[in-house]
């Protein structure tokens, strides 16, 4: 059984709450940030990737060289009829069965443009096919980026695209002198999210605290009665802005 803990994101103080409560292993869905609080597992760990420590493997520069001649936009988070038939054909093709599925251009709208935050859409397109192919919606907070989700053309798994968007979003920080790039929830033997332990750098959200991650093995999904914090405990231990009159 899924559980969750949330807070509604707005007001003038959105950004604050925001870049608070990211840096404890929050994230954001439109005017939502939620954190994974199941009563009898904490297998969801948030991970972002430590800039400074990122060294790319021969397969990620290979990926690099291989999507080179991709152009970059970014963009006000506003949805087109481009991004949604994208995102369609990657739901269909990737995740026919998963919770977004039945998602239509409305809804897809909002997941876009419904954000209190400061965001930017970064669009990738092949100039020689003249196609979007790759698209993250992705949050700039005051110690990094966050990639709030992401979704590519389904028919090129030789260009990983996914992996691009990662190293261009690490490019982008280190540009900007932003510490950090955080990726979402990585969940230890997952094959879906295995790619995220791929990255150097990386670090999860663990026991209050970011912890490096030298060798996946060492984190084990904790799956029993006693692993997850009573609500109560884990309120009264979340840090907020000073003067937020956010009720969780």
């Amino acid at each position: 059984m899924e559980r969750k803990l949330f807070t509604s994101l707005q007001g003038e103080n959105a950004d604050k709450l925001n870049n608070s409560l990211s840096q404890q292993g929050f994230r954001r869905s439109q005017n939502v940030l939620y954190r994974p609080s199941c009563a009898e597992c904490s297998a969801c760990l948030s991970a972002r990737i430590d800039v400074s420590r990122f060294i790319a493997s021969k397969s990620q520069r290979r990926t690099a060289r291989r999507n080179n001649q991709l152009q970059r936009r970014a963009t006000s988070p506003w949805a087109t009829e481009d991004q949604y038939e994208l995102f369609r054909r990657y739901l269909d093709a990737r995740h026919a069965d998963g919770g977004m599925a039945d998602m239509d251009v409305f809804e897809f709208a909002a997941m876009i443009e419904e954000t209190p935050i400061r965001s930017r859409v970064i669009e990738y397109s092949d100039p020689v096919a003249d196609d979007l192919i790759a698209v993250s919606l992705t949050d700039v907070l005051e110690d990094g980026l966050s990639m709030v989700y992401s979704f590519y053309a389904p028919d090129r798994p030789q260009y990983s695209l996914g992996t691009h968007m990662i190293l261009d979003h690490i490019k982008i920080a280190r540009n900007a002198k932003l510490p950090y790039v955080y990726l979402g929830y990585w969940v230890p033997g997952s094959q879906k999210m295995g790619y995220k332990a791929n990255f150097s750098g990386l670090e999860v959200y663990i026991g209050g605290e970011w912890k490096q991650m030298a060798d996946p093995r060492e984190f084990a999904a904790e799956t029993h009665p006693l692993s997850t914090d009573p609500i109560a405990e884990q309120v009264a231990n979340i840090s907020l802005p000073d003067r937020h009159p956010t009720r969780f």
